[in-house]
């Protein structure tokens, strides 16, 4: 990480890995309506008719056929398509939807049993603020599309879902949707039946969790590397030059009856006597899904005097190959309790970056912000997908940053608490700082709403599972 000037924000700071059961699932709200209770009717319409297109553009509408409401988080809609090259990968956008493009979901999977028309399918899902569907009630418009990565030419044609004369909204059974995982709609291509438990999504496309509550006994247990912790010790940036990161100021303890981690910076207003933390995942093996961690700000030191100007963070990273390389990526969340990086004092930033040239800096990326204290424990989610990478903060939505900053290779999770420079104070008094971390969470290529991030943790520790990782290496 190299130190931001003025004006360029960020570093550090995504954080979760997730882990799912059928404990947590009990424990997520139940739906309003069953499958038994009725059903659902999708209705299609194209946006690009022509055989060819430089983008897909299926719109939906759902409507309730039951007697009961529906929520519409526990329902997905599969659109299915041949891809054009074994290899080639497909984005996800919404253009425009009655109940909000922050709504929408889109993944893409593989089916197990591929055919002739189709061999892919896009899955659309809601989060909980699209709602509930009332009885005989439909969503209105949504309007969605995707594209090749590399902008080639679409052939729709042999498209299993696609319907090049369907230029007005009417029911199309070459969709499927589930209600609460059952089939109430459409018929899939042949031996791809979505709630067939050998669909290769479930779990495989996605879904696999990663989740950790930090309940070791110090930096040294062996459960901390054996569950594919580093706790960093080499030299280099970002923050003071000449300082160390130092495994031995990474501890664990007791808080609110909950284990949590600890991670202290230090200083005695030299480089040398500069201690910084930094904790990470070894694999860098997570890209789309959900990162969530409860992270503990501070304000001011735990001893000392106060005016460093200290980032404490959660982020996801990859390694920059080259200045400006293009498939760079890094999520953060950093707090900057005394400001910096030309900021009189705190602020919150949540940062998405494409790209960087550390000499002379250059850098490309999107942030948002809040100038205010953080000081005390919150709860941090960063969902990536197709369309958009989107930051909360206590369950509130922070910022919605572009699908021009999407990752395009997977990235680590890591922690870190770290001094930007010693200009803050100049004091030769020793100080040190506090930042700390109940537990993180991500799970693969599955966007979950922030309730459903507290859900799964809740059954996690109710349960008594403190780790799990089922997330495949890249």
């Amino acid at each position: 990480m190299s130190t931001r000037p003025t004006g360029l924000r960020a570093r550090s700071a995504l954080a979760l890995s997730a882990l799912l059961g059928s404990a947590a699932l009990a424990a997520l709200p139940t739906v309003t309506a069953s499958a038994a209770d009725g059903g659902l009717v999708v209705q299609y319409r194209t946006g690009a008719g022509g055989a060819t297109a430089d983008q897909s553009e299926p719109w939906f509408k759902v409507r309730n056929t039951g007697s009961a409401p529906v929520q519409l988080s526990q329902v997905r809609i599969r659109y299915y398509f041949k891809a054009d090259a074994p290899g080639a990968a497909y984005r996800f956008a919404c253009s425009w939807a009655v109940r909000g493009c922050s709504a929408v979901t889109g993944t893409f999977g593989t089916l197990s049993s591929p055919t002739a028309t189709a061999d892919r399918y896009l899955e659309i899902g809601f989060t909980s603020s699209a709602g509930t569907l009332a009885p005989g009630g439909d969503t209105g418009d949504i309007q969605l599309r995707f594209h090749q990565s590399t902008w080639q030419t679409l052939d729709q044609s042999d498209d299993y879902s696609f319907g090049g004369a369907q230029t007005s909204y009417a029911d199309w059974n070459k969709v499927t949707a589930q209600l609460a995982g059952t089939t109430v709609w459409g018929t899939a291509p042949a031996g791809n039946d979505p709630t067939d438990p050998t669909d290769p999504t479930d779990p495989p496309g996605g879904g696999q969790t990663l989740f950790d509550d930090f309940t070791y006994t110090s930096h040294t247990d062996p459960a901390l590397s054996a569950h594919g912790w580093n706790v960093r010790s080499n030299s280099g940036g970002p923050g003071v030059p000449g300082a160390t990161w130092d495994p031995s100021k990474v501890t664990f303890t007791t808080e609110g009856g909950s284990r949590v981690m600890n991670l202290e910076t230090s200083t005695a207003g030299t480089g040398e006597s500069t201690r910084h933390t930094e904790v990470l995942t070894k694999d860098m093996k997570f890209r789309n899904g959900t990162y969530a961690a409860r992270v503990k700000f501070s304000d001011a030191p735990k001893s000392g005097p106060d005016g460093d100007r200290v980032v404490q963070t959660f982020f996801t990273i990859n390694d920059l190959k080259a200045p400006m390389a293009d498939d760079y990526a890094e999520y953060d969340f950093e707090y900057l309790p005394n400001g910096g990086w030309g900021e009189p004092s705190n602020i919150l930033y949540t940062t998405s970056w494409e790209t960087y040239n550390p000499d002379p800096w250059q850098a490309v990326n999107q942030h948002s912000e809040s100038r205010r204290s953080f000081a005390g424990w919150h709860d941090l989610v960063v969902t990536i997908d197709d369309s958009a990478i989107t930051y909360y903060v206590d369950g509130q939505l922070f910022g919605t940053h572009d699908a021009r900053y999407l990752p395009e290779r997977p990235m680590s999770i890591n922690f870190n608490q770290w001094l930007i420079d010693l200009a803050g104070q100049t004091s030769t008094a020793p100080r040190a700082y506090d930042q700390r971390v109940d537990y993180v969470l991500h799970v693969k290529d599955r966007v979950l709403t922030p309730a459903q991030v507290a859900a799964k943790v809740a059954a996690y520790r109710s349960a008594g599972t403190s780790f799990v990782d089922e997330v495949p290496s890249s």
